[in-house]
């Protein structure tokens, strides 16, 4: 079996990508408000940055940023994950597995360490430009879960970023 191999760059930002287990879920954004209350949680015991998130129903997307000196995004992700799964077990009937894991979440995750400002900027489009993608919405503003309106309060890019498309226009769903 190969062994991936992941890229820990102290202080560094990364692109992640975190999946349902179940891909026809809707959990993330029915249960935004406890996916939220985890990322706070996860921050305040470890910090860390979000430059960007797009919150989908089976799916999310995360630019963070880490303090000076720290490796250990995988830590962050697993507290994440943790402590969303067991306050959505509070909520619905969920019962763990003989090691106390819920099996909401796929076991891994996907990061590709960013290299410089352009490459963030890709990054941060391809973050906002999501929910067009996968169909949800015509246009990125109409997307409530996404930093894309944070970006808009400061200025940094225009409400009408990225213009209208046909829902299912940018290929998946």
């Amino acid at each position: 079996m190969v062994r991936y191999r992941r890229n820990f760059v102290p202080g560094g930002t990364y692109f992640f990508t975190v999946t349902l287990a179940d891909r026809s879920s809707t959990a993330l954004v029915d249960h935004v408000d406890l996916l939220r209350s985890s990322f706070r949680h996860a921050r305040r015991e470890r910090p860390f940055g979000v430059e960007a998130i797009v919150i989908l129903p089976d799916h999310l997307h995360v630019i963070m940023t880490l303090p000076d000196g720290d490796t250990d995004f995988p830590g962050r992700w697993r507290r994440i994950k943790s402590l969303f799964s067991h306050g959505l077990a509070t909520r619905l009937p969920l019962r763990p597995d003989t090691r106390g894991r819920y099996g909401i979440w796929q076991r891994r995750f996907w990061e590709h360490t960013i290299r410089d400002d352009d490459d963030l900027v890709r990054h941060v489009d391809y973050v906002h430009i999501n929910p067009v993608k996968h169909g949800y919405v015509g246009r990125v503003r109409d997307w409530p879960y996404s930093s894309f309106h944070r970006y808009v309060r400061d200025g940094l890019l225009p409400l009408d970023w990225a213009g209208d498309a046909e829902p299912g226009a940018y290929g998946e769903r």
